[in-house]
C-alpha cells in the first residue's frame, strides 16, 4: 500500500469473521471505520485494530435503522475521507419454527440482514461514484442453498443477499463500482481446539473453516486489479457443499 492508504467500511465489527475482516485489512494497509451494535466489544476490537493502523475509527450503529446507517456512512467519509471498500458482515440468525416466528422477529431479521446490505450498499455508493468506484463485498451464506430445519428467515436474508448483489453489481457497474458476495460455510468463531476430529473429518478440506479464510477472500476481492469479478458469489465452505452425503 502507498501512504495515502484506502479506507474500509466493515460491518459487524466487533467480533467473529467482522473483527478478522477488520485486523487483516489493517494489516494489509487499509484504515478501517468498525461499525457494530455493540458499543463495549466494538471498543475493545478498534483498541487491537488501532494497534495496526492508528487512523481507525468505531462508530456504533444499528443497521436496521436507516438514519444510523446513512450517519455512519458520512461520518467515516468525513473522518477518513474516500471510501473505497465496504463490507457488509452484520447479521443476526434465530433459529425457531415457521409455525411460531412472529411477524416483528421475521422483520428483525430481514432488517439486520438484507436491509441494511441495501442501504449501506446504496449510502456507500453515492461517494464511491464520485471517487472512482470501489468495491462492496456482502456476506452471504451456504444456507442461501441449503437448510436445516427453523431457518427460515435466515436463509431468506441470505439468499436474497446473493440476488441483491448482482442485481447491484448492474445497477453500480457504471460508476465502476464491483460488488461480489462470499458465501461461507462453517467458520469457527470460538475455540478451535474444542472441535473434535469428526468436525474436521466432514468437509472435504479435512478441516472446519476460520475466519481469516473469509478475510483473505475478502482482501482479494476489494483490490483493483480484480474488477473483472463483479455479480459473482463465491462459496467458501471447505468443499461441504460438493459432498455427496450418503447413510452406510
Amino acid at each position: 500500500m502507498s501512504s495515502d492508504k484506502k479506507v474500509v467500511i466493515v460491518t459487524g465489527a466487533a467480533k467473529g469473521i467482522g473483527k478478522q475482516i477488520a485486523i487483516d485489512f489493517a494489516k494489509a494497509g487499509y484504515i478501517p471505520s468498525l461499525i457494530d451494535f455493540d458499543k463495549n466489544e466494538l471498543e475493545s476490537t478498534l483498541a487491537e485494530v488501532k494497534s495496526i493502523e492508528k487512523r481507525a475509527i468505531s462508530i456504533t450503529c444499528d443497521v436496521k435503522n436507516p438514519e444510523e446507517i446513512m450517519h455512519a456512512v458520512a461520518e467515516t467519509h468525513d473522518q477518513l475521507g474516500d471510501i473505497q471498500c465496504l463490507i457488509n458482515n452484520a447479521g443476526l440468525s434465530k433459529w425457531k419454527s415457521p409455525y411460531e416466528l412472529s411477524v416483528d422477529e421475521w422483520d428483525d431479521i430481514l432488517n439486520t440482514n438484507l436491509r441494511s446490505v441495501f442501504l449501506f450498499s446504496r449510502e456507500t455508493a453515492k461517494y464511491m461514484s464520485k471517487s472512482g468506484g470501489g468495491s462492496i463485498i456482502n456476506m452471504a451464506s451456504t444456507r442461501a442453498a441449503m437448510s436445516e430445519p427453523h431457518s427460515e428467515a435466515y436463509a431468506a436474508t441470505k439468499g436474497g443477499i446473493v440476488a441483491l448483489t448482482h442485481a447491484l453489481a448492474a445497477s453500480f457497474s457504471e460508476d465502476f463500482i464491483t460488488v461480489n458476495s462470499i458465501s461461507p460455510g462453517w467458520i469457527h468463531t470460538g475455540n478451535y481446539k474444542e472441535l473434535r476430529e469428526v468436525d474436521h473429518d466432514q468437509h472435504l478440506s479435512k478441516r472446519v473453516g476460520m475466519p481469516a479464510d473469509i478475510s483473505r477472500a475478502c482482501l482479494f476481492l476489494a483490490q483493483s486489479d480484480n474488477n473483472f469479478i463483479t455479480g459473482e458469489n463465491i462459496t467458501i465452505d471447505g468443499g461441504m457443499t460438493r459432498k455427496m452425503i450418503y447413510e452406510h
